[in-house]
């Protein structure tokens, strides 16, 4: 049977090194929404047919992004790696604009919020867009899926 969806995924606790209470909420955010609906289906046919459901782990290591693939009973399948080089500027605008955001919940007009909420989710949909063109080939996703994906690996990113 053909199920094509991540039903766990988990991050390399080692790779964070600090997170503030709001990333550790768009964290949570992020894994709640990609669990409940995705679509992710990697290109590579496994020898026995095997074909989702899959378990997930992110991790970062030298600049690259490690996704770790299992089955449904957590027995490896593949590891991809991705090199995060054409991430860098992404990442760094997202980070920019989510404090950016972040600030303006706290001490702006709803019409700043609005409109500094927009320019967050431009930068996070421009980053979804790079994700799954970097993923072609490998791993088919949705758009919803590049999003939440995107900003697991941010958090990822964080440094203190």
């Amino acid at each position: 049977m053909v199920d094509p969806r991540i039903i766990d995924i988990t991050l390399d606790e080692h790779t964070i090194l600090w997170r503030n209470a709001d990333i550790e909420q768009e964290r949570r955010i992020a894994i709640f929404d990609l669990i409940e609906g995705n679509y992710f289906k990697p290109a590579r046919e496994y020898p026995d047919g095997y074909s989702g459901p899959y378990r997930i782990a992110l991790s970062v290591e030298e600049g690259r992004l490690a996704i770790s693939i299992a089955r449904e009973d957590g027995s490896a399948l593949e590891t991809y790696v991705l090199g995060l080089g054409r991430f860098r500027r992404p990442i760094k605008d997202y980070f920019a604009i989510c404090d950016s955001y972040y600030q303006a919940i706290r001490h702006a007009t709803p019409q700043q919020i609005e409109t500094v909420d927009m320019a967050r989710r431009g930068v996070h949909n421009e980053a979804a867009e790079l994700l799954k063109e970097r993923l072609e080939g490998k791993i088919e996703i949705d758009f919803d899926t590049a999003r939440r994906l995107f900003t697991l690996i941010c958090v990822l990113h964080i440094k203190g």
